[in-house]
């Protein structure tokens, strides 16, 4: 089935995306996930990860997301997300920061039994996301 599909990526702040798209790839909870055009309906959640699409030239572009849920519809493809940013716009040096405190935090509160585990787990995972994408930037 030949034609693209509308990709929504939309954040309780501002649509990160709004774009035709050939394929979107997307990180679900249970696995990751692909749709084209003509795509089954479905609804699921994310996880925190890298969401890839073709735009309708065939470049491939990058979206970080953080949790949230997608809709797969046959042309078009929401994703409500905690929050989500392009490749573009990720400041490194800010997430190698976070990376940092991230690691401070599990560190001193393991030893005191003082923090909420999953969350510093979670913000963990968020600066090493946000880090990896960013430094491939030198890929399309």
């Amino acid at each position: 089935m030949a034609g693209n599909i509308i990709l929504e990526v939309v954040t309780p702040d501002r649509m990160v995306v709004n774009e035709e798209a050939q394929i979107v790839v997307a990180p679900g909870t249970e696995g990751e996930f692909g749709v084209l055009i003509g795509h089954t309906p479905f609804l699921t959640s994310l996880k925190i990860g890298i969401l890839r699409y073709k735009d309708k030239e065939g470049v491939e572009r990058f979206v970080f997301v953080n949790n949230g849920f997608a809709e797969a519809l046959p042309n078009k493809v929401t994703v409500l997300a905690e929050s989500a940013e392009r490749r573009r716009d990720i400041d490194i040096e800010r997430a190698k920061r976070a990376l940092e405190r991230a690691k401070r935090r599990l560190e001193e509160g393991v030893e005191k039994e003082e923090i909420d585990f999953h969350r510093a787990q979670a913000a963990l995972q968020r600066a090493i996301t946000r880090i990896k994408l960013a430094e491939t930037r030198s890929h399309p």
